[in-house]
């Protein structure tokens, strides 16, 4: 998987209420949910996916409640992919449920800038930052994580098998 885009970024501790404030919990539309994605950080997020569309972000980001929401806003929102020095473990894991690529790497949220211009190659485990010229490695998905993300998370992954057990077998 490829993706190209330029870099937002944030610090340390991005909590799931900051992504999306609680008061916006009342609806699980997505497009809903996007449309107050990051308010409780950053009232211009969303002009700023305008011309970005990768979230660059500190240690534990996701950290706070585990829902769902967070990554579904962000998804929705228009980010393509978050790198990040480390995530929360329940957001990791929703991220990747919903097709969310995430990628964890501190020496490239060290040497990445808001606004640098980002090629993430998923499969073959590098970043590179086209604006310096610099490229990091980063562990690639495994297999199966790539094959989710390909289809755009864990529902659509189960639906395709689904159906391929139900050809295979008559």
């Amino acid at each position: 998987m490829r993706i190209e885009g330029k870099a937002i970024k944030y610090g340390d501790n991005i909590n799931t209420d900051e992504i999306i404030p609680a008061r916006f919990l009342n609806t699980s539309d997505p497009k809903e949910l996007a449309k107050h994605c990051m308010e409780g950080i950053d009232k211009n997020f969303l002009d700023k996916l305008k011309w970005a569309k990768i979230l660059v972000a500190g240690k534990n980001f996701g950290c706070g409640s585990s829902r769902e929401h967070a990554p579904i806003a962000l998804k929705e929102a228009g980010v393509a992919c978050i790198i990040a020095s480390s995530f929360a473990r329940i957001f990791f894991r929703n991220a990747i449920n919903i097709g969310l690529p995430i990628v964890e790497s501190e020496r490239c949220v060290e040497r990445i800038e808001e606004g640098d211009m980002l090629r993430i190659e998923t499969k073959q485990g590098k970043i590179e930052n086209l604006t310096k010229g610099e490229t990091y490695s980063i562990t690639p998905f495994p297999p199966f994580l790539q094959a989710l993300m390909d289809k755009g998370g864990l529902g659509e992954y189960i639906k395709e098998r689904i159906m391929d057990t139900a050809h295979f077998n008559g």
